[in-house]
């Protein structure tokens, strides 16, 4: 599956500007990992735009991602690429065993929180983010409260990183992307989609 099917597939689900926003950021950090690790850089990051595909329209653990999944095998697409949304999430109790499946699980919440962190810094950049700032505000129960830091230690375990390097991974990850997600910091990348625009061939 290209890129640019995928992101038309998030786009027909998906019309919430926040949770494509959320789909870029774990783009983004996928890729970025897959050339730290040596993989498949459009593989990784097209997991990343559709692992969250079907919350739009069912946010429920009995629904999400199994409509997504099951979806996503009715159009042939690689089996590799159905197994690594539905271990994204615990809930599916699908075994995490590839790096692939590991990395999405790493890059889904830590993404959330580390934009979070930029939203409530004086200039909404990440630019201002670094991992102290992180860490500080993983330490503040009152902070993104329905974020499970286990789930985010876990997600540096399970790559056999720190939680220092994973967030530090994940900040340089996001920055190039900045603007796509409506923060303030370096130039997006030349090429990268906009929000309701799919992305060039």
């Amino acid at each position: 599956m290209s890129r640019e099917e995928a992101w038309q597939i998030l786009c027909e689900w998906t019309q919430s500007e926040n949770l494509r926003r959320h789909a870029l950021a774990v783009e983004a950090c996928m890729r970025y990992y897959a050339r730290l690790f040596g993989e498949d850089e459009e593989l990784w990051g097209v997991v990343g735009l559709l692992h969250d595909m079907d919350y739009e329209r069912y946010p429920s653990l009995k629904e999400h991602p199994f409509r997504a999944m099951e979806y996503l095998r009715a159009r042939g697409v690689p089996e590799e690429i159905v197994r690594a949304v539905g271990a994204h999430a615990d809930h599916t109790g699908i075994t995490r065993l590839s790096r692939m499946e590991h990395a999405i699980f790493a890059c889904d919440e830590i993404s959330g929180f580390v934009i979070a962190v930029a939203l409530v810094r004086p200039n909404r950049s990440l630019d201002e983010v670094d991992v102290r700032a992180v860490l500080k505000k993983m330490k503040d129960k009152a902070f993104a409260r329905g974020v499970n830091r286990d789930d985010l230690l876990r997600g540096a375990e399970e790559l056999s990183l720190s939680f220092e390097e994973h967030v530090q991974h994940v900040i340089n990850a996001l920055k190039p992307i900045a603007s796509q997600l409506g923060l303030n910091s370096l130039p997006a990348q030349a090429g990268g989609a906009g929000m309701h625009n799919p992305p060039p061939k």
